[in-house]
């Protein structure tokens, strides 16, 4: 589904280039879980940017779902994120003058599909939050922001969905509550999930567990998703 050829990023600063990633290549399987860790600064979000088509790589190549980006126009990339990806957020990103029902509606409406209103009633029922249809992101908690946001991820039928630091903001126990839902709607649906963590916790959960350190893979480790959620 998803796959990096020697990716790198540089980005020009007041005293130079600064390095980002150097030479990440990975895979990453259809339906799929994997977690993507590492220390504040290296490079975990850049890197799950440049996968999703949001940013563009300085070296290397992304292929998603067979895609190259580098040899698709940003209207182009658009058009395959719409078509393909869902995103989660460590700040929600939703839109604050719409309702939680109109926020899930959205991805659906931009497919032309008729039953937009129906599918995010039953999304948002999914998440627990159908008595909060009709309310706006600042009458709702960081965590029902949140779950308006999985339920809007998984309303575009994405074949993959990247979440970057889906519990940032929370406590733990709505982290928890959120992360659950997340798993679980994602083995309902049968998403590729690529998400960025700073929890080990949480990247235990997931089939395999990328390690970045000063923007270059030093590691991966193969998880036991099932252990983890007895």
């Amino acid at each position: 589904m998803i796959r990096t050829e020697n990716l790198g990023k540089e980005v020009l600063t007041g005293e130079g280039r600064l390095q980002i990633l150097k030479d990440v290549s990975l895979s990453i399987a259809q339906g799929e879980t994997v977690a993507i860790v590492g220390a504040s600064g290296s490079g975990k979000s850049t890197l799950l940017g440049l996968m999703a088509g949001l940013d563009t790589a300085t070296a290397g190549e992304v292929i998603l779902d067979g895609h190259r980006l580098s040899e698709l126009d940003e209207e182009q990339r658009a058009a395959l994120r719409s078509d393909r990806v869902g995103f989660v957020f460590q700040s929600f990103q939703l839109l604050p003058s719409l309702t939680a029902l109109e926020n899930v509606m959205l991805p659906i409406e931009l497919k032309n599909d008729r039953g937009a209103r129906e599918k995010a009633k039953q999304l948002l029922s999914r998440v627990g939050l159908s008595e909060r249809l009709q309310h706006y992101p600042n009458q709702l908690s960081g965590g029902e922001q949140q779950r308006v946001a999985i339920a809007r991820a998984f309303a575009s039928e994405a074949q993959v969905l990247f979440a970057d630091e889906p519990t940032g903001n929370l406590d733990a126990e709505t982290g928890e509550t959120v992360i659950e839902l997340l798993f679980s709607l994602n083995r309902e649906y049968g998403t590729t999930l690529v998400l960025v963590t700073h929890d080990d916790r949480l990247a235990r959960r997931c089939h395999r567990t990328l390690r970045l350190r000063a923007g270059q893979l030093v590691g991966e480790e193969h998880n036991h998703p099932e252990v983890a959620d007895a």
